[in-house]
């Protein structure tokens, strides 16, 4: 019994016997409207706590109907809740069980075809056991995400705070992306308005993080187009945007990309390969340094990312 159902219930016992005294003594004492002495005084009083007993009731039967109305939309978001879940857990299961058995069934062809004689076959045996040792560090890639995905989650994995010129490491970021960028015909440019933005960060995570964005940026960039890395200031942070562009992402799947193994264009992402948790990772990172990662994207116009990292007391 919830706690409304007792308060109509001590109610309705109160006002049983408030009313019993009530016709008591008016029968007793046989009140007329003309006379006035104590037992009238004593009988309004008594029809006044009556009617706030009465009044209590209803105020009961009002609180029990809006908690039991709250109860069933609580009952009603956890029902759909689940069923999110649900659907979340299938799809998972799903995509990184397609993940993992598209390099096995990789591997096992290969090995297979030469054990079966292909090893004394010179134009295939080196060729195949490259392709089974690619496969292979593929299924390494994966479990090491899924590994440091899960790390990010529980906190398991300890960031190492450090002070460092944000500038600098996306100078390097540059020099290792420069040849794939130059073969897409892609052009990479840092915008700044000052030489050095020292920031207090994990300096091995941010420079994965920027990696990937600018990796992906390059990718599915566009020929002849244009990869910005933009930094400034904003109170007591730096802002990093990473922007192109490139094809863009519908509005559609904008909530999605961050989730593990989903893919925009599916076909196009296994040609361009990776894990498919470059994403997910970066937003546990970001995550993990007390801020957020945000994107603005427009189909076949270009995309943006964003974060803040917080600056060093120097730079404040």
């Amino acid at each position: 019994m919830n706690i409304a159902s007792k308060q109509i219930l001590i109610s309705i016992l109160y006002s049983t016997i408030v009313l019993f005294f009530i016709v008591g003594f008016y029968y007793l004492n046989k009140i007329s409207y003309g006379s006035f002495h104590l037992n009238y005084y004593t009988f309004i009083i008594m029809c006044l706590l009556f009617l706030t007993i009465i009044t209590s009731i209803f105020i009961s039967l009002y609180t029990k109907l809006l908690c039991e109305k709250e109860t069933d939309s609580t009952q009603l978001n956890n029902i759909e809740l689940l069923k999110a879940n649900e659907i979340y857990r299938k799809e998972f299961l799903g995509d990184i069980s397609h993940e993992l058995k598209t390099p096995i069934f990789n591997i096992q062809g290969y090995v297979s075809t030469l054990i079966d004689g292909g090893l004394d076959d010179k134009k295939i045996n080196k060729k195949y056991l490259y392709r089974a040792e690619q496969n292979i560090s593929r299924l390494i890639s994966i479990v090491e995400d899924l590994e440091t995905i899960s790390k990010l989650e529980e906190g398991k994995l300890k960031l190492n705070f450090t002070n460092f010129d944000i500038i600098s490491l996306i100078d390097d970021i540059f020099e290792l992306t420069e040849i794939n960028a130059q073969k897409k015909f892609i052009l990479l440019k840092l915008i700044k308005s000052k030489k050095h933005y020292i920031v207090h960060a994990d300096k091995d995570k941010i420079l994965e993080v920027i990696n990937n964005l600018v990796s992906n940026s390059i990718n599915y960039g566009i020929k002849d187009g244009v990869t910005e890395v933009r930094v400034y200031e904003l109170d007591k942070d730096i802002v990093i945007e990473v922007a192109d562009n490139g094809i863009g992402i519908d509005k559609k799947y904008i909530n999605r990309i961050f989730e593990r193994f989903f893919r925009v264009d599916k076909s196009r992402s296994k040609k361009l390969g990776g894990t498919g948790l470059g994403l997910s990772i970066v937003k546990h990172i970001i995550e993990g340094h007390n801020s957020s990662i945000k994107v603005i994207s427009e189909l076949n116009k270009g995309t943006v990312f964003k974060f803040s990292l917080k600056k060093t007391k120097n730079e404040t």
